[in-house]
C-alpha cells in the first residue's frame, strides 16, 4: 500500500505543500480523473470523496498555467457547501504562503492568481456568465438537470475545462443514475464505483454495527452503492448488480457480420416491446430496444424495416396463435403476411421463465444508450409484499417494467428451447419445427 506523508504541488518554479495524506483509493481517482475531462464517481459513505475532490481542485488550480485560473465546488445548497467543503478548503491550503479567503463567499484565492469557489446549485441562474477550468458537482442526486447542460457546460467549452460528479446512489429516478448509466462504456468518460464491502476503508464491525441501525436497505444504498436498494422485492436486482460490477452494462455496438434477433411481448392496447440482440458463442449481446402502445402489428413492422439490420430469429409469446375475432387469423398469421415469420416461444411455468432469464443475464452485454428502459426495467421489476402473510408474492407487479421483463423472459426462453433442440437427437417433428 502507498504512504503519503504530504502532498507536493510544483506551480512553475515554486513548490507548494498541503497536508494531504491521500488513501490508496483516492490515489487511484487522483490518477484516472487526470486522464478524463468527465467523471462520474459513485462512493459509500466515509469514503472520504469530499476531502478527495477539494485537493483535487485545489492541486489543479496551483499546477494551472492559465490566465487567472477558476474552479468550483457546487453542492446541493450554499449552505451544504459551506457545512460540507469549506473547513476542508482552509485546512489543506493552510500550508500556502499568501493564500486569501473571502468568508461571505466562500472563495479561496491562491498566489498563482487561482481561484476556488464553493457553490451552491439552488439558485442555478445566478451562476451564468461565469468560465470555469475545473469543477465538482456533490451529491448529483439532488441537484437541478439544467445546471450542468445549460450553465456549467457551457462555462467550461472555452477553456475545455473538467467535471466530476460524485455522490451516493438514491434510487434510479434521477440525473445521477442516468449519468452514471451513460458514463459507461464511453471512452470519454470516467466511472467508478466504490462498494464499503470493498475499499475495506471502514472496518467491518462498524459496518455491521451501522446496518444494524440503518437497516438492510438504507445500508445497502449508502455503504453498497446499491440504486435499487429501496424497491423490496427485486426479482433481478442483484443479477443487474453482478453484471453493471462485471462491466457488461456498457456500449455494445451491433456487429454487422452477424444476424440480429428479436424477442417480443406483444400487447394489443398495451405496451409492446421489442428487444434485439445478437448471439456471438454463448455470448447475449442486446444492442436494442424498442417500446410502443396501441400499435398493431405493421406499426413494428415498419420499425424493423427502419433499422440497417439482417434478421434471423423473432420470438414470440405464445398467444400469438389466438384467434383474431374480427379478420379469423392468429396475430402469427398477420405477421407473416407482414413478413416476420415469428418462433413462438413454448408455454412454461412462470417461474421457470424467471429462472431461464436469471440464468441468461450473466451471459449478456447490454447497451447502455439503446437500451436505457430495458435496463431501468430489469433493476425495477419486482413483486409486492404481503404484510399479512409476510412473504412475497410469487407473481411480479404488473407496472410499466412488466413489459420489457417479458420480452426478456421470452427471450430467455427461446434461447432455452433452441439450444434444447439443438442437443437433443433430430427428429422429423423437429426439422418441422425448425421452418416455423
Amino acid at each position: 500500500m502507498t504512504t503519503i506523508t504530504e502532498t507536493v504541488i510544483n506551480s512553475g518554479t515554486i513548490q507548494y505543500k498541503i497536508p494531504y495524506y491521500p488513501r490508496e483509493k483516492q490515489i487511484e481517482l487522483h490518477f484516472n480523473m487526470k486522464k478524463y475531462r468527465w467523471s462520474v464517481l459513485v462512493c459509500h459513505r466515509r469514503f472520504g470523496k469530499t476531502v478527495c475532490m477539494i485537493n483535487h481542485l485545489l492541486m489543479s488550480a496551483l499546477r494551472s498555467t492559465n490566465k487567472a485560473p477558476r474552479y468550483a465546488y457546487i453542492a446541493p445548497t450554499f449552505k451544504q457547501a459551506k457545512s460540507i467543503a469549506w473547513d476542508y478548503m482552509k485546512q489543506y491550503t493552510s500550508l500556502i504562503p499568501g493564500v486569501k479567503f473571502n468568508e461571505t463567499e466562500l472563495r479561496c484565492d491562491l498566489p498563482n492568481g487561482a481561484r476556488i469557489t464553493l457553490l451552491g446549485s439552488e439558485n442555478s441562474d445566478g451562476l451564468r456568465g461565469i468560465y470555469l477550468d475545473g469543477c465538482v458537482i456533490d451529491e448529483y442526486a439532488n441537484v437541478q438537470g439544467k445546471l450542468f447542460t445549460e450553465i456549467i457546460r457551457p462555462a467550461l467549452s472555452d477553456r475545455k475545462g473538467w467535471c466530476v460528479f460524485i455522490g451516493t446512489p438514491q434510487g434510479t429516478n434521477n440525473n445521477f443514475y442516468e449519468l452514471f448509466q451513460h458514463a459507461q462504456g464511453d471512452k470519454q468518460w470516467f466511472h467508478y464505483k466504490a462498494k464499503a464491502s470493498q475499499t475495506n476503508i471502514v472496518d467491518q464491525s462498524e459496518l455491521e454495527a451501522a446496518k444494524k441501525v440503518m437497516g438492510e436497505k438504507k445500508y445497502l444504498q449508502e455503504f453498497e452503492c446499491d440504486w435499487i436498494a429501496n424497491i423490496e422485492g427485486a426479482v433481478y436486482g442483484d443479477t443487474i448488480t453482478k453484471i453493471e460490477d462485471a462491466k457488461q452494462l456498457t456500449r455494445v455496438p451491433y456487429d454487422p457480420s452477424l444476424p440480429v434477433s428479436t424477442a417480443w411481448d406483444l400487447g394489443v392496447s398495451d405496451h409492446s416491446a421489442v428487444i434485439f440482440f445478437q448471439q456471438m458463442g454463448r455470448a447475449i449481446n442486446i444492442i436494442d430496444y424498442y417500446e410502443e402502445r396501441g400499435q398493431g402489428l405493421p406499426h413494428y413492422v415498419q420499425m424493423l424495416q427502419t433499422k440497417d439490420y439482417v434478421y434471423k430469429d423473432h420470438f414470440a409469446p405464445h398467444d400469438i396463435e389466438v384467434t383474431d375475432f374480427g379478420n379469423g387469423k392468429t396475430r402469427r398469421e398477420v405477421a407473416y403476411q407482414l413478413g416476420i415469420n415469428f418462433k413462438v416461444v413454448p408455454k412454461i411455468p412462470f417461474e421457470d421463465g424467471i429462472h431461464a432469464t436469471t440464468m441468461l443475464l450473466p451471459r449478456c452485454w447490454i447497451d447502455t444508450d439503446h437500451c436505457k428502459k430495458l435496463i431501468d426495467a430489469l433493476r425495477h421489476y419486482h413483486r409486492k409484499f404481503i404484510d399479512k402473510n409476510r412473504m412475497f408474492r410469487s407473481k411480479p407487479v404488473h407496472d410499466w417494467s412488466s413489459h420489457a421483463c417479458d420480452a426478456m423472459r421470452y427471450l430467455a426462453v427461446g434461447i432455452q428451447e433452441i439450444n434444447t433442440r439443438q442437443s437433443a437427437p433430430q427428429s422429423v417433428a423437429d426439422s418441422e419445427y425448425k421452418i416455423i
